[in-house]
């Protein structure tokens, strides 16, 4: 999950090096994030299948994804809070 830290937005998806990937979108070369930037990788998940990362990352884009997500980070969005 990557966090805009021009809009506030974030992003989810998946990929086989999250190494590689992030430095794609932190170039500007992924044209879902790339008047987004810059960028910051707050969260991910590993998962020994690329049918199992995407069915993690189509429910982390539904609401109950997005209220584990919230739960999960809440002391990094808390945090944030009081800057």
């Amino acid at each position: 999950m990557l966090l805009s830290e021009k809009d506030g937005n974030y992003y989810v998806g998946y990929t086989k090096d999250l190494n590689v990937r992030f430095e794609q979108h932190q170039k500007g070369n992924v044209s879902s994030t790339k008047y987004r930037l810059p960028l910051k990788l707050i969260y991910y998940e590993a998962c020994l299948s690329q049918k199992d990362a995407l069915k993690r990352e189509i429910y982390l884009k539904t609401y109950y994804g997005k209220m584990h997500i919230a739960k999960r980070l809440k002391s990094y969005f808390t945090s944030r809070g009081s800057k």
